[in-house]
């Protein structure tokens, strides 16, 4: 699922005076409202900078274009998945690994019916092969935490191994997740379904490799 990629969208520069710091989060503040409101397709950085009561120009300082600010969302999307397993892996070894995944994907299911932006993000990076590539690249990032929690929950995988498995639980959870909020699906029931298919294929993946 790793993609090597000749095009990764970033901002042109991430700030680091507490001010810009402010303008920076208010452009990508006001880019999920915009995104929420009117869809990728009507997004636009006019109407970013006109309703964040900056200039276009402080917009262009960081951001090149939409598909940019859109890449810099799903990247902050990925923060607090990752914070969260951050703090299971504190808890290891100790925590029975079905125990954590129910409160991973408990907290990830949370922060996708809480948070709507967070399926708008999700949909949006799939419109171009720039933003579809530079997705990836944030899902492999988290993906390499999510192995490095796997690592003493399943010993018996090789190291090359456990970064698949990481890399499809990840989408997999993303792709559920998007299905559980779609078409009026009973949340609920979809991240019950979840848990029972990622606990599978984790046990599957243990004993096939022992």
């Amino acid at each position: 699922m790793t993609r090597v990629s000749t095009q990764i969208l970033e901002p042109r520069k991430r700030p680091t005076q507490e001010r810009s710091k402010l303008k920076f989060e208010k452009l990508l503040q006001v880019s999920r409202e915009v995104l929420l409101e009117v869809g990728f397709d009507s997004f636009t950085c006019e109407e970013v900078a006109t309703r964040a009561g900056l200039p276009i120009g402080t917009l262009y300082q960081f951001f090149a274009n939409k598909y940019v600010i859109l890449c810099e969302l799903d990247r902050q999307n990925a923060v607090a998945v990752r914070d969260e397993l951050d703090k299971l892996a504190a808890e290891l070894p100790s925590l029975d690994w079905l125990v954590l995944l129910d409160r991973l994907v408990d907290h990830v299911g949370e922060l996708w019916v809480s948070d709507p932006s967070r399926r708008a993000v999700w949909y949006a990076v799939q419109s171009t092969p720039a933003t579809r590539e530079t997705a990836q690249v944030t899902e492999s990032e988290l993906a390499s935490r999510v192995a490095h929690v796997l690592a003493p929950l399943t010993p018996g995988t090789p190291r090359e191994r456990r970064k698949i498995i990481a890399e499809v639980l990840v989408h997999v959870t993303y792709s559920m997740l998007n299905f559980a909020v779609r078409d009026n699906q009973e949340h609920l029931e979809a991240v019950i379904e979840l848990k029972r298919l990622l606990a599978s294929y984790l046990l599957s993946a243990e004993v096939n490799a022992t």
